[in-house]
């Protein structure tokens, strides 16, 4: 079957480069820290543009199967490329059952391999598969179904134009080609008790960075429980990755989608209840949607998550969070429940 023989080939793996005893190996240099926040900064670098999604079919013995597949720059011209059965995360494509191939370019092509040959291509916006395993998959652009999403009548609007950063503590507007948006490291100046919140965010191309390294930021509701903001396109989609609440529940789907598109969170959040002696009777829950696809379902939030304030019968604010690395951030508005 065609599943088999993706399997097969995906699954190879790569064999790690042993050190000759006796050989000094030369100390690699650190690579440069890249962090572009505005797309018109990146859209001549070679690598962004292989890295992002790509869709198609795949066959062997004339039986076809649909596959995605998701390139992740590493920097210096190398990516990994993650291959899923059935489609893209979110759309069918089954995470447990994906596999990791490398790709590295040379000249004007970048060629993909299972660690042992070469088993396929990546140029002009098409991966393309050769050997026993056939196929063109093609580059496609994901949106959020919420991208854009109006405030219903009676919401309370954070950002949505230039002049709105004044409801913020440290608000300020980041000017980029490409519009004027909201800056991180800030608080709202209004406080939260029950909500449905709608937020828009924007990660950067930092390909030489990694892990909590790239595209770190955080969406703290109530300035309690952080809903995690982090370039984890292509990774596994754990509690300290997007749509993680850090160190409690991790996302039932890694949906981020690749650095520099906009990405959105709708949120429903339900506080923790407190009896009149102060003390806590229920945990706050929280449901969140990322890019329009559930991550979270009516999850417990058990406790303030690190860094957060400590949990009280008290409304409190948003605050986006400032790890050192730069994102933007619009649209945000909030809807209050009784």
């Amino acid at each position: 079957m065609v599943r088999l023989a993706l399997s097969a080939l995906l699954g190879a793996g790569l064999i790690a480069a042993s050190l000759t005893p006796g050989v000094a190996q030369e100390k690699k240099e650190k690579p440069k820290r890249v962090a572009v926040d505005d797309p018109a900064k990146a859209k001549d670098d070679p690598d962004f543009a292989v890295q992002g999604e790509y869709e198609g079919t795949v066959s062997t013995n004339q039986t076809e199967s649909k596959v995605g597949a998701q390139v992740v720059a590493k920097g210096d011209g190398k990516f990994d490329v993650k291959v899923f059965p059935d489609g893209l995360p979110g759309a069918g494509g089954d995470a447990a059952k994906a596999r990791m191939l490398k790709a590295v370019r040379a000249d004007d092509k970048v060629d993909v391999t299972d660690g042992k040959q070469s088993v396929g291509s990546i140029a002009g916006g098409a991966i393309t598969l050769t050997g026993d395993v056939r196929g063109t998959l093609k580059r496609v652009e994901r949106t959020s179904p919420t991208l854009g999403a109006k405030p219903p009548e009676g919401a309370v609007v954070l950002f949505a134009a230039e002049g709105d950063e004044k409801n913020w503590e440290g608000g300020k507007l980041l000017t980029l080609s490409d519009g004027k948006f909201l800056n991180y490291g800030i608080k709202s100046k209004q406080k939260f008790g029950a909500f449905k919140a709608h937020i828009e965010f924007r990660l950067p191309w930092m390909p030489n960075s990694s892990g909590q390294g790239r595209g770190n930021s955080g969406v703290y509701l109530q300035d309690r429980y952080e809903l995690q903001v982090l370039d984890s396109f292509g990774l596994k989609g754990e509690n300290n990755e997007a749509g993680g609440f850090y160190t409690l529940h991790k996302p039932s789907v890694n949906m981020c989608l690749p650095p520099l598109v906009w990405q959105t969170y709708d949120i429903d959040f339900t506080p923790a209840e407190f009896d009149a002696d102060g003390k806590k009777t229920k945990n706050a829950r929280a449901t969140v949607l990322h890019n329009g696809v559930k991550i979270q379902d009516d999850v417990e939030l058990k406790g303030p998550t690190g860094g957060g304030q400590k949990e009280g019968p008290t409304p409190g604010p948003f605050q986006f969070q400032n790890h050192g690395d730069p994102l933007a951030y619009r649209n945000v508005w909030v809807v209050e429940k009784k």
